[in-house]
């Protein structure tokens, strides 16, 4: 079972030389060098202005021409922190946008996302960063994390679907299309050598699937209504019956909402003489796989039918889609500009090479690599302290990764209850500290072998 809630971007290639770092660059020092200005005046242009006096100024054309109405992120000047003008600055344009969703949320007829919700319970939660890294199933020692919310969220699907809480798997994605891409993805690793059949009115994600997996892809006709010619996919089938088939189902296409009759897709499979064993069914029910059950008399999406996964997008039909990350960056690059970022990256590697050598004074081995904050050690014996810690380890390895808001206060707390620890582990001669010259070399592991 795959379940989404949101949209993805692709992401956008940069292209152009690089400078490569000067031999004598200092990894701790504090750079001093000027930054070229990106803007004049530092934001303080009202944008809406600038954009009027825009001289090369075009009509806007949907699908194109995005710059004339963007908002550009600007550099603050040294002192900004000190006035609050670029606070105040942000303050103006935040205002002037929330007026423009009031009144755009107003007029919104033609895609299908639910703006009928409020979530201003979890405002108390925006100062965390929540992250549910890797598999929700499996217990991470990253402690900021939502996965039992997660799992409830599928376990509520797993009930809708007809699935038990043991027979499933999935997790939510960021967006439809990858909820399809991980169900094609499936299909595919099931049956390497299957063919993808596809109506003609399938969402683009589908087709995106084949051509990232290089799969055989065969597209299937529609009647008007959208609905897949369940006819015209038995006689492509039976061209094929040396291979596996993956079929892509709609529960409710994009443009006209057609559902496709799971049963009789099915039923045309077997009359073709593809056994069980022999195809996979991947549901995309983006908008109408969370409709579909509470309207009677439907065909029922249900795991207790031959079908491999099933995807629904909840930034439809339960809520927005995520259109909160870009004003978030924005807020931040605006906010700190290079020269923020710069100061950050040196307290950084300022703050992780001063952990390396507190490490190696205490006697532990530990390796920090030329440009990098993530500072490696030999990994703690107490499985509780690493879960304190929220310790990422590896074999004989743990590693702190020493970010913005790890400062010296923390890490000194940290490297005092590790000390600690370690005499406790091993006072009494029975417990070595871990050889790790395998994983850094002989120079940084400080076991009794390599002092």
């Amino acid at each position: 079972m795959v379940k989404s809630n949101g949209v993805v971007a692709e992401e956008l290639s940069i292209t152009g030389a690089v400078e490569p770092l000067p031999e004598d660059f200092d990894l701790i020092s504090v750079i001093k060098d000027s930054v070229p200005p990106i803007v004049e005046n530092n934001g303080s242009v009202n944008a809406e202005a600038k954009m009027s006096e825009d001289k090369h100024k075009r009509d806007i054309v949907l699908g194109r021409n995005i710059h004339t109405s963007c908002l550009e992120v600007t550099e603050p000047d040294a002192d900004d922190e000190i006035t609050g003008d670029r606070e105040a600055y942000m303050a103006s344009v935040l205002a002037r946008y929330r007026k423009s969703l009031i009144e755009r949320t107003k007029h919104h007829l033609g895609y299908p996302y639910n703006l009928d919700f409020d979530y201003g319970a979890l405002a108390q939660l925006q100062h965390f960063s929540i992250n549910n890294l890797g598999d929700p199933f499996i217990e991470s020692n990253y402690g900021v994390h939502s996965r039992q919310f997660e799992v409830g969220v599928l376990d509520w699907f797993a009930r809708l679907w007809e699935i038990e809480k043991d027979e499933y798997w999935g997790y939510i994605t960021n967006c439809g299309t990858e909820g399809n891409l991980h169900g094609i993805l499936v299909g595919r690793e099931v049956f390497p050598d299957g063919i993808l059949y596809a109506s003609r009115e399938t969402h683009y994600s589908i087709f995106k699937a084949a051509r990232m997996y290089r799969m055989e892809c065969v597209k299937i006709d529609t009647h008007c209504s959208g609905e897949i010619d369940c006819d015209d996919f038995k006689a492509k089938i039976l061209l094929n019956k040396d291979k596996p088939a993956i079929v892509n189902v709609n529960i409710g296409t994009t443009v006209k909402g057609a559902v496709d009759d799971l049963d009789l897709v099915i039923k045309k499979l077997e009359e073709a003489g593809f056994s069980h064993d022999r195809f996979y069914i991947h549901c995309d029910g983006a908008l109408f796989g969370l409709m579909m059950p509470f309207v009677k008399r439907a065909p029922k999406v249900s795991f207790k039918k031959p079908i491999g996964s099933v995807s629904v997008s909840g930034h439809k039909f339960v809520g927005s889609r995520n259109g909160h990350a870009p004003i978030f960056l924005w807020y931040t690059l605006n906010r700190k500009g290079y020269w923020g970022f710069q100061k950050e990256v040196q307290k950084c590697l300022r703050n992780a090479h001063y952990l390396k050598d507190r490490l190696r004074e205490a006697g532990i081995g530990a390796m920090l690599n030329e440009l990098s904050s993530t500072v490696v050690f030999e990994r703690p014996h107490d499985e509780e302290f690493t879960r304190r810690w929220q310790l990422a380890c590896q074999g004989n390895i743990a590693h702190v990764v020493v970010m913005p808001n790890i400062t010296i206060e923390k890490l000194d707390k940290f490297l005092d209850e590790l000390v600690q620890n370690r005499a406790t582990w091993f006072k009494d001669g029975k417990c070595k500290p871990h050889c790790i010259a395998s994983d850094v070399g002989e120079n940084n592991c400080l076991c009794a072998l390599h002092k």
